[in-house]
């Protein structure tokens, strides 16, 4: 079993400690440790994390292995401190059955980079019309807690209650892609000055946010557990936080993307910031940071959504939507919540590791940096500079919107059950 010494961590912001793992655990937490037989790492007041959980991670496989795959999807996982991935059932086969589900998992497990939860769609063929094999997938041996049709709403409302009262059996949660399908129908960006100004169709904010209003009422109603994806508007921070307040179990996610770019940016006219939902305006941001900071939004989830050079380099009106967010995630959050003062280093824990984790019901992750805790652990220089270089990704695309903009820290090293997979920045 092999041990390595972490010498002069600061634990989720604290004061300089050493952190000894021993195996696949961490064995001792205190300062002034002999190194003996351990390999040293001089962490130099780097701040050190619990390993990061991402709740919506598109890896692609099967399918379109183009894009990505498990393989290069965790590799980039690794690369930007994460330790755990939920892959979401959006592949060719989609993930509706036991048997998909196993073989992402099962990739998972071969790839080595980080652990791979796969997320079960919650209707056959993510088509709304008929429910999945919800209790085959979470009876499998890749033990499905998470369901979601992301990419597509569940807009019938009598079949996502009766995916909300199925998974109450074994507490499972559905995860809603919130997007009412008439309300977008040719949707280019979001509905407001900028799209009026370029004439490009637009995405209302009351599209999220009167699909979010009927699913936490739903869950109120039959008892079960909601989880709302990428939250991008403030009519659905205050929805939420309205639910919350009165007791009931929702849940809620937003990206990086969504708590740093705005609208504005689709003036360039770039297909690289199309995404869905659509960037949003800076009062939105604004509101998405501050429901982040104080626990409204429970959760920063990438929504890594890789696609192929071709997809994204077309027109706009042709291009898919989406970004790649794995490997600057950590970075957009130290940039629009640390450097803000919104959240300290303890807070990044919280809202990357240990609610996510909490959300997926994942063992052995999101756990505390202590003796006796799997030694799931991301090292992270907060000091560091550099400006975004796509050709340097892990992951197989390149559709990222942070190009030549400067973002602030670099994850140095990740753990996964005390084995080094990033070291100095580099893979291991």
């Amino acid at each position: 079993m092999s041990k390595t010494l972490i010498r002069g961590a600061r634990i989720l912001g604290g004061e300089p400690q050493d952190v000894l793992i021993d195996g696949e655990t961490i064995a001792a937490v205190g300062t002034g440790f002999e190194a003996g037989d351990a390999t040293v790492v001089e962490a130099g007041g780097q701040i050190l994390l619990p390993g990061l959980v991402d709740l919506h991670t598109h890896l692609r496989e099967p399918g379109r292995e183009d894009s990505e795959t498990v393989l290069t999807g965790t590799k980039a996982a690794a690369v930007g401190g994460f330790t755990a991935v939920h892959a979401m059932a959006n592949t060719f086969p989609v993930a509706d059955t036991a048997g998909v589900v196993e073989q992402v998992w099962r990739l998972g497990k071969e790839s080595g980079y980080c652990d791979v939860q796969p997320i079960g769609a919650v209707t056959v063929g993510l088509e709304g019309k008929k429910l999945a094999e919800l209790g085959a997938m979470h009876d499998s041996a890749a033990g499905v807690k998470v369901f979601s049709d992301d990419g597509k709403c569940v807009d019938d409302a009598v079949i996502m209650r009766r995916a909300l009262e199925y998974v109450k059996a074994f507490d499972g949660v559905v995860a809603q892609h919130a997007q009412e399908p008439r309300l977008t129908e040719g949707a280019q960006m979001n509905e407001g000055i900028v799209s009026a100004e370029l004439g490009l169709g637009g995405w209302p904010a009351v599209a999220e946010e009167s699909i979010i209003a009927r699913d936490v009422l739903l869950a109120a109603h039959v008892g079960s557990r909601v989880h709302i994806c990428h939250l991008s508007t403030a009519g659905s921070v205050e929805i939420v936080r309205w639910a919350k307040s009165k007791g009931w179990n929702v849940t809620a996610e937003v990206t990086p993307h969504h708590l740093l770019l705005t609208d504005e940016l689709v003036r360039s006219y770039n297909p690289v910031y199309k995404v869905n939902p659509p960037l949003r305006t800076e009062a939105d941001v604004m509101a998405l940071r501050e429901a982040l900071a104080d626990g409204t939004i429970d959760c920063v989830a990438t929504d890594h959504a890789p696609h192929p050079h071709e997809d994204k380099d077309c027109e706009w009106a042709a291009a898919a939507m989406g970004m790649v967010g794995l490997e600057t995630a950590l970075s957009v959050v130290q940039q629009t919540m640390v450097e803000t003062g919104l959240i300290d280093w303890a807070g990044v824990a919280d809202r990357m590791s240990f609610r996510p984790a909490a959300i997926g019901r994942l063992g052995g992750h999101g756990r505390p940096v202590s003796a006796g805790e799997p030694a799931n652990l991301t090292l992270v220089d907060p000091a560091y500079r550099g400006v975004v270089d796509p050709a340097g990704f892990a992951s197989r695309s390149r559709n990222t919107p942070y190009e030549g903009r400067e973002l602030p820290g670099r994850v140095t090293h990740t753990f996964l059950r005390g084995r080094a997979t990033v070291v100095d920045g580099k893979l291991a």
